[in-house]
């Protein structure tokens, strides 16, 4: 883990991003800084994160904090509050966006990819969470937007075991401590996107499946970004936040339809998408 500080002395709020080296991630760095915040960028790519925040520093004049962290590891949320604390850095906005999935039945991934799975996906979300929400407290300033997903707004079906139900613990931690902070100022959305074009599918090494999906399922990067950080503010603000007009209906019909009749519908799409 390292950083590379930009520049000794900076002015204006500082956001740090999870998974910021591409996709959802790389986007919300683009948008935030456009809205002038300096970035702390966390990701394991050192050198993607170079060449964004090369970028952002031309196009937007902020500077940027670069600390390459794999999450998997429990020590890394600690490594980077004591970093932060040393570059005297203090978070305002912060995104816990790094994620992945595992896309097979449960049986068939080793137990130590589950486990690196849930500090990923659900503990280090958590952990960053509880070691930068007493500054934004104390200050009476801070979002905090954790990327979810529609995933963990309805059944689950069968294969990527623990993806939705590890954002559908992430969308009720957001629901409860958002409802914790009403009165300190800091503002958090579960912000619940559906399919959205990045790597995320060519990681998991399903590129091939869903790109057989209608192109109405889809949604660009910067559409789902601008919609959650118009969310988390608080003149517009949605704790549970789920972009797109598709997704919405779709996340209506499962909330309304018996809960037997939602899981056969997602099983049999979920099975059907697989054979096709």
């Amino acid at each position: 883990m390292n950083q590379a500080i930009k520049n000794d002395k900076v002015s204006g709020p500082w956001a740090l991003v999870t998974g910021a080296s591409a996709g959802i991630g790389e986007e919300f760095c683009r948008q935030l800084a456009s809205r002038g915040y300096n970035l702390v960028m966390v990701a394991r790519r050192e050198e993607r994160m170079q060449a964004l925040a090369s970028e952002l520093d031309k196009a937007a004049g902020v500077a940027s904090n670069i600390i390459t962290a794999n999450l998997a590891d429990r020590a890394a949320p600690e490594a980077i509050e004591d970093q932060l604390k040393t570059a005297g850095i203090e978070v305002e906005f912060l995104v816990n966006n790094a994620g992945y999935g595992l896309p097979k039945y449960f049986t068939g991934v080793d137990w130590s990819d589950h486990a690196d799975f849930i500090q990923v996906m659900v503990t280090a979300v958590c952990d960053l969470t509880w070691r930068l929400l007493p500054g934004m407290q104390e200050r009476g300033k801070g979002f905090i937007i954790n990327v979810a997903s529609v995933a963990g707004l309805v059944p689950s079906p069968p294969s990527h075991t623990l993806y939705g139900a590890s954002k559908a613990f992430v969308i009720r931690f957001s629901e409860s401590l958002a409802q914790e902070q009403q009165s300190t100022g800091v503002f958090v959305s579960a912000l619940c996107p559906g399919f959205t074009y990045s790597e995320f599918h060519d990681v998991a090494g399903t590129r091939s499946l869903v790109s057989k999906m209608s192109p109405s399922m889809w949604m660009n990067a910067d559409e789902v970004v601008a919609f959650g950080i118009r969310a988390v503010q608080p003149d517009h603000h949605e704790i549970i936040a789920v972009p797109g007009r598709v997704n919405r209906n779709i996340v209506r019909l499962m909330r309304y339809l018996p809960v037997k009749t939602a899981q056969k519908i997602t099983g049999k799409s979920a099975n059907k998408f697989r054979k096709q």
